[in-house]
């Protein structure tokens, strides 16, 4: 029997492969999808699917939002992939494929292919063959990071939409219904995530502010060493003056 990889196992892959320092504000999320993403790899009933993958990368791509340096963002997210056994150029692929399917789509079109999914009749395209995939696996493993990237297609389909609660919660309930998830489950897992979007623009903003501070004082500490440095030459030329005449 094959042994199961431990999130040390996967930890160790990713740093592997990923070796620079990850910058401090972030370290506790990345360490947190990697983790989360462990999980799933190793469960006997998660099935990898193009929704998980554009939830994955959209998570990434909202939380590291302002990272530094902007260069070690490609290595990050390549690394958090292939440590659990992933591709990172798939995983985006697929994400941008999607929230290509939906562009200019309506909501009630969107709704109309979880109800056909439901059905069991058959669909057309890769939206809702997907869908179809998903509500008849009996088996089928759930995770934040699928209804993530559910939202996250909602949003492109109807970004004002998802700002009334009310409505927000009927697409959801629809496709809790379509795919056999706790509405509950879901609901919960979409305030932490806002939530916790919030709280990050939020500890953006004060680093931000921090960091011109920072600068502002560097600033003034150059000036006041030039203005110095000034004075010193002026001082200097004039004693230079007097001593020759």
């Amino acid at each position: 029997m094959d042994k199961v990889r431990t999130v040390s196992d996967t930890k160790r892959d990713f740093y592997t492969h990923h070796t620079r320092p990850i910058n401090s504000i972030y370290r506790r999320f990345i360490e947190e999808l990697l983790v989360e993403m462990h999980l799933l790899s190793v469960n006997v009933d998660f099935r990898y699917d193009p929704i998980f993958a554009l939830g994955v990368v959209t998570s990434f791509e909202r939380f590291i939002q302002g990272y530094q340096p902007e260069k070690d963002k490609d290595s990050i997210f390549s690394a958090l992939c292939h440590s659990v056994g992933g591709n990172a150029e798939q995983y985006q692929q697929e994400a941008q494929s999607l929230l290509t399917q939906v562009q200019g789509m309506s909501i009630l079109e969107f709704m109309e292919i979880l109800k056909v999914a439901s059905s069991r009749m058959p669909g057309d395209g890769i939206l809702s063959e997907i869908f179809q995939a998903i509500a008849q696996n009996a088996q089928f493993k759930y995770s934040r990071l699928f209804t993530v990237g559910l939202y996250t297609l909602v949003v492109k389909i109807a970004p004002n939409l998802v700002e009334n609660k009310e409505q927000r919660n009927q697409i959801f309930d629809l496709i809790s219904e379509v795919f056999h998830l706790s509405s509950e489950k879901i609901e919960k897992d979409l305030e932490l995530y806002r939530s916790n979007l919030d709280k990050m623009e939020q500890l953006l903003a004060v680093t931000e502010d921090m960091l011109e501070a920072e600068r502002k004082k560097q600033r003034k500490a150059i000036q006041q060493t030039q203005i110095t440095d000034s004075y010193i030459n002026l001082t200097n030329d004039h004693q230079d003056d007097s001593t020759n005449s």
